[in-house]
């Protein structure tokens, strides 16, 4: 840098001198005596463009749904029904019993004669006949009268078990039942026989009167002698052996199955296209040796200067090295990176730079 300023500033001195043939855009334009100029580095401008790039075409994914399973109770037969004979045995009763030992007999004894008192009615007046009323005999009977004949009607009743149908009103069965008529209980009072006279009878009178009369004459009666029998104890059959079938059911138990309540099925799932995003940089100005540019000049590069560019740069987070006001590489190299990073011209202390680091000049 040092070596640049010399130089710029040895052509200023020198420029009535040099030949004719320099161009004069050579030179900075309106340069004032005792200032220095340099051309510096312009960096190139950029732009950061961000732009989607496709990485990969939407496709279609074939997917498969597996099948949907539950456990359901099943009842499952162990043992089939059977059936077996079971002997029922005979029914035994101890009865008693007469037995004859000895069979009935008849003897004849001698029936003396009987005596009796009779008494002999005479009449001492005669019958006669009277009229007498009779009056009504009523009763109370009940009487069923029918207030709703006979009819019929269909009623809804359960099937047969083995109704091939899944829906169980399927399984109904309507049935023509007979309605019975309905009666009701009436109890009222009738005559049962109308008034009547009747014929009382007024007996005779009679006179009593008693004579001893043969009742019966003497005679001879046969006298049954019965037979003797004995008590005996015999056990008889009351009921004999028999057999029966005794149905023995079947058994089951239940067990736990898996079926399948939804199969299995493939379904189409789009797969979107894919996207990067790319940052590209476009050249917006190309850089290099701008126009010419007022630097500080050698005679004012001095320690205190120095030092005021190492703060300035380490307080923007730039490493300048040890603030020991020498411009050394650390130094050097913060400054560049410094101009790269703000836009400046690199590789002079121009007065942009200077004045962006707040640095006098």
């Amino acid at each position: 840098m040092k070596r640049i300023t010399y130089i710029l500033c040895t052509v200023l001195l020198v420029v009535p001198f040099l030949s004719s043939k320099i161009i004069a855009q050579d030179y900075p334009p309106n340069a004032e005596p005792g200032k220095c100029y340099a051309k510096c580095m312009i960096p190139d401008e950029y732009e950061n463009l961000t732009e989607e790039v496709l990485t990969k075409q939407a496709t279609q994914r074939l997917e498969i749904v597996p099948a949907q399973f539950e456990e359901v109770d099943e009842q499952v037969e162990v043992k089939g029904a059977s059936t077996r004979l079971e002997i029922i045995p005979a029914v035994y009763e101890t009865v008693t019993e007469q037995i004859e030992i000895k069979p009935a007999s008849f003897r004849l004894e001698p029936v003396a004669a009987t005596y009796k008192d009779v008494e002999t009615q005479i009449m001492v007046r005669p019958e006669e006949i009277k009229l007498v009323e009779v009056p009504a005999v009523y009763e109370t009977v009940t009487e069923q009268i029918e207030i709703s004949p006979a009819s019929t009607k269909w009623v809804k009743r359960k099937g047969d078990k083995n109704c091939l149908s899944q829906d169980p009103e399927d399984c109904l069965v309507w049935c023509l039942v007979e309605v019975p008529a309905q009666y009701q209980t009436v109890t009222k009072t009738i005559m049962k026989t109308p008034p009547t006279t009747k014929e009382v009878v007024i007996p005779a009178e009679y006179k009593t009167t008693k004579d001893r009369v043969v009742e019966t004459p003497p005679t001879t009666r046969r006298v049954e002698i019965p037979a003797e029998y004995k008590t005996i104890t015999k056990t008889i059959v009351v009921r004999p052996s028999e057999t029966r079938t005794i149905e023995i059911p079947a058994e089951f138990k239940t067990v736990k199955k898996t079926v399948m309540v939804k199969p299995a099925e493939t379904k189409v799932t789009e797969v979107p296209a894919q996207y990067r995003t790319v940052s590209n940089r476009r050249l917006v100005k190309a850089g290099g040796f701008s126009e010419w540019r007022e630097v500080l000049c050698q005679n004012k590069i001095n320690a205190v200067k120095v030092q005021e560019i190492q703060a300035a740069l380490k307080a923007r987070g730039y490493d300048p090295g040890p603030i020991d006001n020498v411009m050394g590489k650390l130094t050097k190299a913060a400054l560049v990176k410094f101009q790269k990073d703000n836009g400046l011209p690199i590789g002079q202390l121009d007065f942009d730079t200077l004045k962006a680091l707040g640095v006098s000049y």
